[in-house]
């Protein structure tokens, strides 16, 4: 109890300190990188929600990213809605094609799963790319981010990132909240040892599709939320690239840890910030070797491998 007690009161001492590194970072650090990490980052985060936590392997979670981006993009530039309507939007439009990919491919698992998702992002891809509203190759321009509620100007940056950090911080705590619940619980039983739960009475593909839309829906809210950052929703968000780079994200940072998601997130986006100019294209090369090592030597992640030494070391 006293064990429990006391990581409950680390955990809400970690949540208070980096909430507030949160709210004064765009005072230290360039808000649109920031922008950029926090996105990444929510989209991360919903990913590990069913590779860490349900043991579904998707290789198409860029189409709810870019989806979600282009919807948002044409809702606020060619109708005319506000932006917090538009993020809606794509977001809910995230969620509805999760419930698609989930019922056609839920009840496979393993590669069968991976590659099922993988040709439903494709088609995806296809219909963005040959749409003539999207603008193919061009991507979806000139998006404006409007006004807040109608009176806040988004244009200004740090606008735009307290817009931003408040709907990481929410995304964020659903999907805490998510996996520390019953339904939760039921998820890792899931993930462990499915035959079980099955004959304890659950109904596993009903929980594996609900979990397969709250992850979609997220990713999908991360795409739109990068659209209005960056004005812009392009074919490199719905590409299968993108769907390899959240798995890379994902188990760098940690796989089926809180916080490793975001963690793998900054590092990868930092990376290609800093390399991009130094090295050009090889910065794909770099990102490939990194995959590697982490594999190799370190299966946990950044994190895992930290909580690992944390443990061994008897620090509550």
């Amino acid at each position: 109890m006293n064990t429990t007690t006391n990581n409950d009161k680390n955990m809400r001492l970690v949540f208070g300190v980096l909430f507030l590194l949160g709210l004064v970072a765009p005072f230290v650090v360039y808000p649109t990188f920031l922008m950029k990490i926090l996105c990444f980052g929510l989209f991360a985060s919903a990913f590990n929600l069913l590779l860490g936590f349900v043991g579904l392997l998707s290789f198409g979670h860029a189409a709810f990213l870019g989806a979600a981006g282009y919807v948002c993009g044409l809702l606020v530039r060619d109708s005319g809605l506000s932006p917090e309507l538009g993020i809606l939007g794509g977001t809910l439009a995230a969620g509805f094609l999760g419930w698609v990919f989930g019922k056609l491919a839920i009840r496979r698992s393993g590669i069968y799963f991976a590659m099922i998702t993988l040709a439903l992002a494709q088609m995806v891809f296809f219909i963005v790319q040959q749409a003539p509203m999207t603008g193919g190759e061009d991507g979806l321009q000139g998006v404006p981010r409007g006004n807040l509620f109608g009176f806040i100007d988004l244009d200004d940056n740090m606008s735009m990132y307290y817009l931003v950090y408040a709907i990481f911080c929410a995304g964020f705590f659903v999907i805490y909240r998510t996996i520390h619940s019953p339904f939760g619980q039921i998820l890792k039983a899931i993930r462990e040892n499915q035959p079980r739960a099955i004959s304890l009475g659950y109904d596993v593909d009903k929980f594996k599709l609900f979990a397969f839309v709250i992850s979609a829906a997220l990713s999908g809210l991360a795409g739109a939320t990068k659209t209005l950052v960056f004005q812009l929703a392009s074919l490199s968000d719905v590409h299968w690239h993108m769907s390899g780079e959240v798995v890379l994200m994902t188990l760098l940072g940690g796989l089926g840890t809180i916080f490793g998601p975001l963690v793998g997130a900054a590092t990868i986006v930092t990376l290609q910030n800093e390399l991009a100019d130094k090295v050009g294209s090889w910065v794909t090369v770099i990102m490939g070797v990194i995959f590697v090592l982490c594999v190799l030597v370190f299966r946990r992640g950044i994190v895992g491998e930290i909580q690992a030494l944390i443990r061994r070391s008897g620090i509550n």
